[in-house]
């Protein structure tokens, strides 16, 4: 299966925010292969909330879907669903473009 592009249109307003955020993304994933095979899975429901919340304010519906998917699975202490969704999100991470929304 090839990696096929997702684009996200983003508001104008938060263009300048969304390299930083999405920075911070690519940082989630080592963070959450760490808290994986350290069993800290407090950690990870915590921050898979995060993202659930921070995701669609910027207009990341995945991302908000897979840190729904890390919050339920680090309550479950569910280490393969935990790194099925952290692949998930190393690979939206790498196909993901982002387009402008212009105001019109």
């Amino acid at each position: 299966m090839g990696e096929q592009a997702t684009v996200v249109y983003v508001d104008e307003e938060l263009a300048d925010l969304i390299p930083e955020f999405l920075e911070n993304r690519r940082r989630d994933v080592e963070q959450i292969t760490r808290l994986v095979q350290e069993g800290k899975y407090e950690e990870l429901t915590r921050l898979g909330h995060t993202m659930k919340g921070t995701g669609g304010g910027y207009g990341f519906a995945e991302i908000s879907a897979i840190g729904q998917g890390i919050e339920e699975a680090g309550a479950r202490g569910d280490r393969e669903a935990m790194t099925r969704l952290c692949d998930r999100l190393a690979a939206y991470l790498a196909a993901v473009t982002v387009q402008v929304r212009r105001p019109e």
